[in-house]
C-alpha cells in the first residue's frame, strides 16, 4: 500500500517541477521577443526619420534648379530692374538652401556615425548627397562670376548711358538756353515802346522838355508800354485829338477815328514805321 501511494505523489511532483521551469523559460522568450520587436520599432522610427532627412536634401536640391531656372530666365535681360531683383531674389535663396542642405548632410553623416543601423545602401546614398552638393556648389560659385561680370560689363554701360545721357541734357540745356538767347533777341529786336498824353502829362514825365521829345536822357521810361511790332498794330488813343511827335515815314501808319471820333492809330507798314525809332510819343488832348 505504501509503495503505490508514493509513486503517485512522485509524479505529482515531477510534473509541478517540469511546468514550472517551462513557465519561466517562456516568460523569458516573450521578454527576449518583446525587446527585439522594440528594437526593430526603434530602427523603424530611425531610418524613417533618416530617409525623410534625405527627401528633404533632395527637395533641396530641386528647388535650387528651379530658381536657377528663374535666373536664367531674368538673366536674358539683366539691365531691367525687375530682371536684377528677379536674379538678387533667387540668388539669395539658392545661398540658403545650399546652406541648409549642407547642415542636413551634415547631421546625416554624424547620425549614421552613431546609429545601429549599418546600411551600406544608406551610406552611398549620403556620399552621392554629398557629392551632388559639392558640385551643385561649384556651379553656383561659376553663375555667381558670371553674374559679377555682367554687373561689371552693365555698370560700365550705364555710366556709358549716364555719360551720354549727360552730354544730351547738357546739349539740351545749351540748346534751350541758345533758343531762349534767340528768342529773347527777336523779341527785343521786335520791340517797341509807345506813350499817348497830354502836353502836361508828357512834361512830367519829361518825354517831352522844352518843345523836344526824348532829347534829355532822364525821361521816365517806365511810363512807356511796351509791344510787339509784329502783332500790336493797333493803338486806341481815346481822344478826339491826337499828334505824332516822334518822327514816323507818313505812308506807313492812318490816324482813323472809331464810333465815338476818338483816334486810333492803325500801322500799315510796321517795318517801315519803326524804322526811323523804336519810341513812339503821341500827344492828345
Amino acid at each position: 500500500m505504501k509503495k503505490f501511494f508514493l509513486v503517485p505523489l512522485c509524479l505529482t511532483a515531477l510534473t509541478f517541477a517540469s511546468c514550472n521551469e517551462f513557465g519561466k523559460t517562456n516568460e523569458k522568450a516573450q521578454m527576449e521577443r518583446d525587446s527585439l520587436m522594440q528594437l526593430l520599432d526603434e530602427k523603424d522610427v530611425e531610418l524613417n526619420e533618416i530617409m525623410g532627412s534625405v527627401n528633404e536634401i533632395q527637395e533641396g536640391f530641386r528647388l535650387i534648379n528651379e530658381a536657377e531656372g528663374r535666373i536664367t530666365v531674368a538673366n536674358g535681360n539683366p539691365e531691367s530692374a525687375s530682371s536684377r531683383e528677379v536674379i538678387r531674389e533667387n540668388m539669395q535663396f539658392i545661398q540658403e538652401t545650399l546652406k541648409q542642405n549642407r547642415e542636413k548632410v551634415e547631421q546625416l553623416k554624424q547620425r549614421l556615425k552613431a546609429s545601429t543601423i549599418n546600411v551600406e545602401k544608406l551610406t552611398k546614398t549620403i556620399e552621392n548627397l554629398s557629392a551632388q552638393l559639392e558640385e551643385q556648389n561649384t556651379h553656383i560659385q561659376e553663375l555667381q562670376a558670371q553674374l559679377a561680370e555682367k554687373d561689371i560689363q552693365i555698370a560700365e554701360q550705364g555710366d556709358q548711358i549716364n555719360s551720354l545721357s549727360e552730354s544730351v541734357s547738357n546739349l539740351e540745356a545749351d540748346n534751350q538756353q541758345k533758343q531762349e538767347t534767340i528768342q529773347a533777341q527777336d523779341k527785343d529786336l521786335h520791340s517797341a515802346w509807345f506813350v499817348f498824353g497830354t502836353k502836361a502829362e508828357l512834361k512830367e514825365q519829361k518825354i517831352l522838355q522844352n518843345g523836344d521829345v526824348l532829347k534829355a536822357s532822364n525821361f521816365n521810361r517806365d511810363y512807356f508800354t511796351k509791344i510787339d511790332t509784329r502783332i500790336d498794330k493797333e493803338i486806341k488813343l481815346y481822344s478826339k485829338s491826337a499828334e505824332l511827335l516822334t518822327s514816323h515815314p507818313a505812308n506807313s501808319y492812318v490816324l482813323a477815328k472809331d464810333a465815338k471820333g476818338q483816334y486810333i492809330l492803325r500801322i500799315t507798314d510796321p517795318a517801315k514805321f519803326w524804322s526811323a525809332s523804336k519810341y513812339l510819343v503821341i500827344q492828345v488832348k
